[in-house]
C-alpha cells in the first residue's frame, strides 16, 4: 500500500514522508471522516515522534492541494474524508457521525453554473438524525 500511497501523494505534488504516508493511510482504510486529533489519537502510540502540529499541518496541505475534502459539516470540528470523489455528506446532529451520500444527478448542479465561473469545489452538506438516532423520535 506504501507504493500506492507514495504515487497518490505525489499526483498531488505532495512530497511523501513517513508522517504523511501514516497520515495519508489512516485516511484512506478509516472511512469515519476523522478529525486531526482523532487521527493523531490514533497515529501516536505507534508514531512517538508525531506531533499534533504535524497532523494538522499535514492534513492542511493535503486538503490544500486536492488529496483530501476538509469538511466543516460540524461546527465544532473540521473533518476529513480521504474520499475526494464526488459525494454528498449527511450529519446526525444527535450523534455526530457523517454518512457518505451518492450524488445523485451530481452534473445537472454543475450545469446551473453560470459560464466564466470556475468550480474549485462543491460540497453538499445533509443535517438531521442518523437512523439510530431517529428511533426515539416521534
Amino acid at each position: 500500500m506504501d507504493k500506492k500511497l507514495h504515487q497518490y501523494l505525489s499526483g498531488f505534488g505532495v512530497k511523501p514522508s513517513l508522517q504523511r504516508l501514516a497520515i495519508m493511510e489512516y485516511l484512506m482504510t478509516h472511512r469515519t471522516h476523522p478529525t486531526a486529533d482523532e487521527i493523531f489519537n490514533a497515529l501516536s502510540p505507534s508514531m512517538p515522534t508525531l506531533s499534533k502540529t504535524t497532523v494538522y499541518n499535514t492534513l492542511k496541505l493535503f486538503a490544500e492541494q486536492g488529496a483530501v475534502l476538509s469538511l466543516d459539516i460540524d461546527s465544532k470540528n473540521t473533518h476529513f474524508d480521504g474520499d475526494i470523489t464526488p459525494h454528498a455528506h449527511f450529519y446526525c446532529k444527535s450523534c455526530g457521525a457523517i454518512h457518505d451520500l451518492s450524488m445523485v444527478e451530481g452534473d445537472r448542479l454543475m450545469q446551473a453554473v453560470p459560464d466564466g465561473l470556475q468550480v474549485t469545489e462543491v460540497q453538499i452538506y445533509y443535517k438531521g438524525l442518523c437512523r439510530k438516532c431517529s428511533r426515539g423520535v416521534d
